[in-house]
């Protein structure tokens, strides 16, 4: 008799050039799906934008599957952010500490997908900190915490599998526990 596997869907979200389709092609075991378009705003020095949805798939330990899924970062895109909440699991956060107000970015978040953070866990990643120290940790932590939001939050590079890993590792905790 063979053992069933479980799929999983985590949701990534974050404002535009935080990292979100970053952090899924550096640990998805297929080629991802993106639906980058070219970004014709011009406050933001990047590229190319994801409009859609970002998809990537990692498969656990134990034979579990992971879904990952990521937002398009604008909020005029918040319908997605609905669509793409239904059924997740779990949610990463990430910030971009480099951004002129990452704090209220947080915000905007935790306002956007409140409800899926009521009823699962969240975890959040802050980048760019090694160039751009302030705020600090504690400042999204306390943060949270008077939004009623406690989640872990810490440094992370998304560029590097094993940070991202980490990411994931903390939510999946939370969700065992």
């Amino acid at each position: 008799m063979t053992a069933s596997i479980t799929e999983h869907k985590i949701l990534f979200t974050g404002t535009m050039g935080a990292g979100k389709t970053t952090a899924i092609s550096a640990i998805s075991e297929i080629t991802p799906i993106s639906t980058d378009v070219k970004n014709w705003d011009i406050s933001v020095h990047k590229a190319m934008t994801t409009v859609g949805l970002d998809y990537g798939e990692l498969t656990l330990e134990n034979g579990d599957k992971l879904r990952l899924y990521g937002t398009p970062g604008q909020s005029r895109f918040d319908f997605m952010w609905k669509i793409l909440s239904r059924g997740a699991l779990g949610l990463v956060i990430l910030i971009d500490n480099s951004r002129p107000d990452p704090l209220a970015d947080l915000d905007v978040y935790l306002d956007g997908f409140a409800d899926l953070i009521k009823r699962t866990s969240c975890v959040v990643g802050v980048g760019k900190t090694e160039g751009h120290p302030v705020p600090d940790i504690n400042a999204f932590a306390e943060r949270m915490e008077r939004k009623g939001v406690l989640c872990p939050v810490f440094p992370a590079d998304v560029r590097e599998p094993e940070h991202v890993l980490q990411l994931l590792d903390l939510l999946l905790i939370q969700l065992e526990s």
